[in-house]
């Protein structure tokens, strides 16, 4: 097996995870089977606890792990199976080692970080590559340089002479920053960053640049020489223009296939099959259509908070050569939906917990379903569904969820029974994927082509079914349920344009050549609307909203 090691130098949030991605995928297009992972230098054992502002979005896996955002990237660019194994903190890593300790595996030796913590991110790092693939990535969370970052680094420097240096690869990933005032591109940070590698004693084989402007050939012999890598070896990675799905591509133009044939020993004249991409993209580039989005949600100030839904609307889009544009409102200051909405093609309601912004969402669902504007609600959002529907339409007035208070009158969103036994936050919440069955004779089930699915959930809370009769009664309709719990998993609306709420998490299934079936059809239910209001064409126009 053949191991290729990311780190990224002078800044965080540089797109160590995309870059990754964009690896593994162009490995699998030369035939080869991948494996990714991510190690996070943090010491929360996972990010399940960690604010949105602090972390963005939490990944959720099959198998109930709650991961970093990077994992979205993994999947959605490659065919890697993402497991508890993809993601390894400080945290999980320590806990594993201290555990060991208490139960005496360590026959009374004192515990340090080298050999002991070293030595066990080593195996995290065999069990993240299962046996059966033929290159396994692993992401090195945070920047060279950082304390925190030192065992990681220590522990793929090590992992290089276990398995012998010629099975290892060491890509970095850097910043040339772009100083206006002088109109220059700067390397000394890059060449820093790779000398604090070395002194720990990694030397890249490969230096992957992130900038803004095109680089000289000046500059690319300044970063050999002083790096100590390859010429050839120097890539630039410039900003996309349009899709973050150009990035695998740019980097085959400057040629890193050919230097991850040689460096991995691959078998020579593989070729990456770029073919039904080259087809997305142009997509991207060149839609024939235009939707927009109005998406509520109370983290909406960072991008990353919602990045798989920016990305499944993304897709959705590509899969009806449309482009989505996404108008984001907070929940937490909306008043007048009608104001705030005005014009989009339809309302997206998102996942979240607490009351703050809570009220918001349900005027959104309302004036979405009032004014036959095409909805989906995804876990909170469905919630805030049926609350809106209990309250307006079912002649439950004090309609609420148990989230905020035990006591409430109508609780028709309460704790779920074996959440009530739960004390810890970390990691127990409903995770994972569970199965739903779909009634046939619903728009969901039409949408999937399918009866049974199963869908990741990351929840504590649930339709209560002491309501849902009186519900049903009032045309709400319970059409995806559980069939262990008998937990209604999905509502829907007949008599709108499209109106579902599920209290999953489509969106983490969601690919750029596979889109989630319900935000498909989302998508086309916004797209049916806009061509029935007869809007201009104004695709063209960059300037207006948000690209996803």
């Amino acid at each position: 097996m053949k191991y290729i090691f990311v780190t990224g130098g002078v800044v965080s949030s540089l797109g160590k995870g995309l870059t990754s991605g964009a690896l593994g995928m162009i490995l699998e297009r030369m035939g080869l089977r991948v494996s990714m992972q991510k190690l996070d230098p943090y010491i929360n054992v996972d990010p399940g606890t960690m604010s949105p502002y602090q972390h963005g979005e939490v990944y959720v896996t099959d198998d109930g792990s709650e991961a970093d955002l990077d994992l979205g990237h993994y999947e959605r660019f490659t065919h890697a199976r993402i497991s508890g194994d993809s993601n390894y903190t400080t945290g999980k890593i320590y806990n594993e080692v201290i555990r060991k300790e208490r139960r005496g595996d360590y026959l009374g030796r004192t515990v340090q970080v080298i050999p002991h913590i070293t030595d066990e991110i080593k195996r995290a790092i065999r069990r993240g590559a299962s046996s059966d693939v033929d290159v396994a990535l692993c992401e090195i969370g945070g920047t060279v340089g950082d304390i925190e970052s030192l065992p990681f680094l220590e522990a793929i420097r090590q992992f290089s002479l276990d398995v012998g240096r010629k099975n290892c690869l060491f890509v970095h990933l850097t910043l040339l920053p772009f100083l206006r005032a002088s109109g220059e591109l700067k390397t000394k940070p890059s060449q820093q960053s790779v000398g604090k590698l070395r002194e720990i004693g990694i030397v890249p084989d490969i230096l992957i640049c992130r900038t803004e402007q095109p680089m000289t050939s000046e500059m690319r012999d300044k970063l050999s020489m002083f790096c100590n890598v390859e010429r050839r070896s120097v890539i630039e990675e410039r900003d996309v223009d349009f899709s973050i799905y150009e990035v695998p591509v740019n980097l085959v133009r400057e040629g890193i296939d050919e230097l991850l044939v040689e460096f991995l020993g691959l078998k020579p004249g593989t070729q990456a099959d770029f073919e039904t991409w080259y087809g997305l993209l142009e997509t991207v580039r060149n839609p024939d259509f235009e939707v927009e989005i109005g998406l509520v949600g109370k983290y909406i100030q960072l991008d990353d908070a919602y990045k798989s839904h920016y990305e499944a609307l993304a897709h959705a889009g590509i899969a009806h050569r449309t482009r989505v544009r996404v108008r984001k409102i907070g929940a937490d200051t909306l008043e007048v939906a009608s104001d705030e909405l005005r014009g989009v093609d339809g309302v997206l309601v998102p996942g979240g917990f607490g009351e703050r912004g809570f009220e918001g969402k349900i005027r959104a669902v309302q004036w979405a379903r009032e004014g036959r504007v095409p909805y989906l609600g995804v876990c909170y959002g469905m919630q805030a569904a049926v609350v809106d529907y209990a309250r307006h339409v079912a002649g439950l007035p004090n309609a609420t969820t148990t989230e905020f208070g035990a006591d409430v009158s109508e609780p028709v969103i309460s704790l779920m029974e074996e959440q009530k036994r739960i004390k810890d936050l970390g990691g127990t919440m409903r995770l994972g994927a569970f199965a739903c069955r779909l009634d046939p004779d619903s728009r969901s089930a039409r949408a999937y082509g399918a009866s049974e699915i199963s869908e990741r959930h990351r929840h504590r809370y649930e339709y209560n079914n002491a309501y849902r009769e009186r519900l049903e009664g009032a045309g709400l309709r319970s059409v995806g349920i559980n069939p262990d719990l008998d937990l209604v998993e999905v509502v829907e609306l007949d008599d709108h344009p499209f109106f579902v709420g599920v209290q999953y998490h489509p969106e983490f299934k969601s690919r750029p050549l596979e889109p989630h079936p319900l935000f498909r059809d989302f998508i086309g239910a916004a797209l049916e609307r806009r061509q029935r209001r007869g809007t201009p064409d104004d695709r063209r126009d960059a300037s207006r909203g948000d690209l996803t």
